[in-house]
């Protein structure tokens, strides 16, 4: 690992509500790596957050935009930095565990650190619909960019100030983690997962995450994700659904005209063309974007190699 005195190394932290274990987190992370600056971004918290932060030592930052994209957003615009930790606040993840979580990224073996934390965690750590929702969506990002992560949606990563510089945080809620990975991957920059445990939040600390409504962001971003990444298979298989239900719509007037020779359901033959217009036209777009999406991945990774030439 970079033993260097002058590399500077930040431990980002959003909170939202964690008077209860943000003073711990601070804490630990101390001990971990004292040479690292820890940086609590508040996100209107309505608690004692931002006043334990500032007594434990911690710099404090206002976000009042409420959003976890808009905090991390702001965190990569406002700090400067060689080497940047994102955490939780909720006292999930072990401090013990970040020098190895940064050795990938200070050995330039990575530019971006995932704690993965799928391999090891206890029963209550997770809901059932949140590992099913993380499977999910890790397994369409894997299908699309012929990956094997194991984990999309972890909340402790590291990372390179080039990447930081590089990438652009676009989403506003706690689907952050999965954009900022996709577009990592889709970049041509290197992710490297470490396997840590992954603890249950303490007594009296409530999770912000809200099982249902979460559940259809992710929903909507998986197809998000499909749409964006893999515009010939999403329209693709809307226009195979459309040309289906206007063929087999389409049955019934041929049998109609090859009895009487005359097309007497006319509006069912209407909607048959149109539904199987729409769907090689759903088609064409899948084909056009899917083009213009290759096209715009090939510059991206063009700027990423000369990025790390600098």
């Amino acid at each position: 690992m970079n033993n260097d005195p002058n590399t500077k190394i930040v431990i980002l932290i959003p909170c939202l509500n964690e008077e209860i274990t943000i003073g711990k987190v601070i804490q630990d992370f101390q001990v971990a790596i004292p040479e690292a600056e820890i940086i609590v971004f508040d996100n209107n918290s309505t608690d004692r957050t931002a006043k334990i932060a500032l007594e434990c030592g911690a710099k404090v930052i206002e976000e009042k935009r409420p959003g976890k994209g808009y905090v991390v957003s702001s965190m990569f615009r406002k700090v400067e930095a060689d080497y940047y930790v994102l955490v939780d606040g909720d006292d999930t993840y072990s401090a013990e565990h970040v020098r190895q979580l940064l050795e990938p990224v200070m050995e330039n073996r990575a530019d971006m650190a995932v704690g993965a934390r799928l391999a090891e965690y206890t029963d209550k750590s997770f809901r059932p619909l949140h590992v099913f929702g993380n499977n999910l969506v890790r397994k369409l990002v894997n299908w699309i960019f012929d990956n094997k992560l194991t984990d999309i949606m972890s909340g402790y990563r590291a990372y390179s100030r080039e990447l930081v510089q590089s990438i652009p945080i676009l989403s506003s809620g706690f689907e952050v983690e999965t954009e900022m990975t996709i577009r990592i991957l889709d970049y041509g920059f290197r992710i490297e997962e470490v396997h840590l445990p992954y603890k249950e939040r303490p007594e009296g600390s409530e999770s912000k995450l809200r099982t249902f409504h979460d559940g259809f962001r992710v929903l909507a971003e998986i197809a998000r994700i499909a749409k964006a990444y893999k515009p010939f298979t999403f329209f693709g298989l809307i226009g195979l659904a459309f040309i289906i239900t206007g063929g087999v719509s389409g049955i019934w007037v041929i049998m109609d005209y090859l009895e009487d020779e005359f097309v007497n359901k006319v509006p069912t033959a209407i909607l048959a063309t149109g539904l199987m217009l729409l769907g090689f036209g759903s088609i064409g777009i899948g084909i056009l974007l899917n083009t213009i999406s290759y096209r715009f991945r090939e510059n991206m990774r063009l700027l990423n190699k000369i990025i790390r030439k600098r």
